[in-house]
């Protein structure tokens, strides 16, 4: 699969090949410090890891990432995971992260629809679900206007420092 958004940017499936490229974008994500649950120092992921984790994405039928290209570059992605339980195999979450100089263009929308899309026609998906953290509102204004409802909260979720802490909005989506 391959989208096209007027030529501003490209979204196709993962391959292989995207795993450095995706590495790379997850480190730098993870560095600004804002909206990944992770911490730098905590975030060792290998290539060959990466490497392992995308095959895996992309054998399992329930299973997928889309990546937002702009000029061959990777600056964005969707990843869609399920687990293996029976009682949880009509659902999976989502995880989605855009460079942040490509924030605010439309990534992330595009990246969301072909992701609900692709889960639409996947006859073994029944709900999307994802975390969002309490201080994200441009994404959490994003996944309301896609038709995400919030269905619960994790007060204090994440500590941040000793007196700050974020709350992880569990949101979802009938598909």
């Amino acid at each position: 699969m391959t989208v096209k958004n007027k030529d501003k940017f490209s979204i196709r499936t993962v391959c292989v090949e995207d795993a450095t490229a995706i590495l790379a974008l997850q480190r730098e994500i993870v560095d600004e410090g804002e909206f990944f649950i992770a911490v730098s120092e905590e975030y060792k992921k290998t290539l060959e890891e990466q490497i392992e984790w995308v095959q895996n994405l992309i054998k399992n039928e329930r299973d997928t990432m889309l990546i937002a290209e702009i000029d061959g570059e990777v600056v964005g992605l969707i990843v869609f995971s399920t687990q293996k339980l029976i009682r949880l195999s009509h659902t999976g979450s989502i995880t989605m992260m855009i460079k942040k100089e490509h924030r605010s263009m439309g990534v992330g929308k595009l990246l969301l629809k072909e992701l609900l899309a692709w889960a639409e026609q996947n006859p073994l998906i029944e709900k999307v679900c994802l975390g969002v953290f309490s201080t994200n509102q441009r994404a959490i204004n994003l996944y309301k206007s896609m038709g995400f409802v919030e269905e619960g909260r994790k007060i204090k979720e994440f500590k941040l420092s000793d007196n700050e802490y974020i709350d992880d909005i569990l949101m979802y989506k009938f598909v």
